[in-house]
């Protein structure tokens, strides 16, 4: 995608030559983090507090038949961070999830004409259209002169937190949620489902994916119903840029 030049001094747009790239990439999973160091230890030294219970039984079988039972409060005792790229579209969405901090990636205060944005915006490939379509050239298009308006009203002195009106949903940010394993829990029996927006189930099955690989007694149930499903989510057109893969 390619944003044309324009003149700064009568802001009339005129093309002049390719100046930057409304540049597409995939949405990504960054970084996984646990917390704390031994969370099954947490989990389960937590639950027999309750139970003042010692018996002979792991921790994790203890704590796969107290989730269950639906005890889940227990797990609350740790918890996953995780870094994802994405686009705005998809972090509107996950942001309603309460019992979670965030940190996002600010078009109050990112310039995306400044050089470290490469001089243009970046913007996340929309999932289940083929990149050689009439779909895919129309939101292109559109990108493309989102770009350009946005590069206009900066030109003008417009901040960049006015001049964000203009920016597309698509537009790729970063963002960075804590929650506890409960809550973990909640937003990938959510967000994980064939009714969520395909974009979002594939970013939140690949991370439950991860979470289960490394903590299987706290997702084993949902492993189990979002993973072994038949579905066309995996096999979405990739990017050269920063593609999501499933292990």
């Amino acid at each position: 995608m390619s944003r044309s030049n324009y003149d700064g001094r009568s802001h009339g747009f005129h093309v002049l030559c390719r100046v930057a790239e409304v540049k597409v990439v995939d949405q990504e999973i960054v970084s996984v983090t646990f917390w704390p160091e031994d969370p099954v230890a947490a989990c389960a030294g937590a639950a027999r507090t309750c139970y003042q219970s010692h018996c002979q039984q792991s921790e994790e079988a203890f704590l796969r038949r107290l989730i269950k039972q639906g005890h889940e409060s227990v797990i609350e005792h740790a918890g996953m961070t995780v870094r994802l790229i994405t686009d705005r579209g998809i972090t509107h969405e996950l942001v309603r999830h309460r019992l979670a901090s965030y940190s996002q990636e600010s078009t109050r205060y990112c310039n995306y004409t400044a050089s470290r944005f490469g001089d243009g915006i970046t913007v996340i490939r929309p999932t289940g259209i083929a990149p050689d379509s009439e779909a895919a050239a129309v939101i292109r298009a559109a990108c493309e002169a989102a770009d350009t308006a946005y590069a206009k009203l900066i030109d003008m002195g417009v901040s960049p937190q006015i001049a964000r009106a203009v920016l597309p949903t698509c537009l790729k940010t970063e963002i960075v949620v804590t929650a506890n394993l409960r809550e973990w829990r909640h937003v990938f029996s959510l967000r994980c489902d064939k009714a969520a927006h395909p974009q979002m189930c594939a970013l939140m099955r690949e991370l439950l994916r991860r979470a289960w690989e490394h903590l299987p007694w706290a997702f084993f149930d949902l492993a189990a119903r979002y993973l072994t499903e038949d579905d066309d989510i995996r096999n979405q057109p990739k990017s050269d840029h920063a593609p999501l893969t499933f292990p």
